[in-house]
């Protein structure tokens, strides 16, 4: 005979494992990783920077 199972239980594993496997396609699709929004924070700072760097001075 067969292991005793909680019905509730299994239902509610399932359901965390297919809301991480969407999750972590969704991630996947759309998500950039913390080096890559460095990165391009980064970047936009040192643009930022160059063109405040270039702005004639007005008296």
């Amino acid at each position: 005979m067969g292991e005793v199972v909680n019905l509730r239980t299994a239902k509610k594993q399932a359901a965390r494992k297919a809301a991480r496997s969407a999750a972590d396609a969704s991630a996947a699709k759309h998500g950039r990783t913390r080096v890559e929004r460095e990165l391009e924070k980064a970047r936009a700072e040192k643009a930022t920077r160059e063109l405040d760097g270039h702005k004639r001075e007005t008296e």
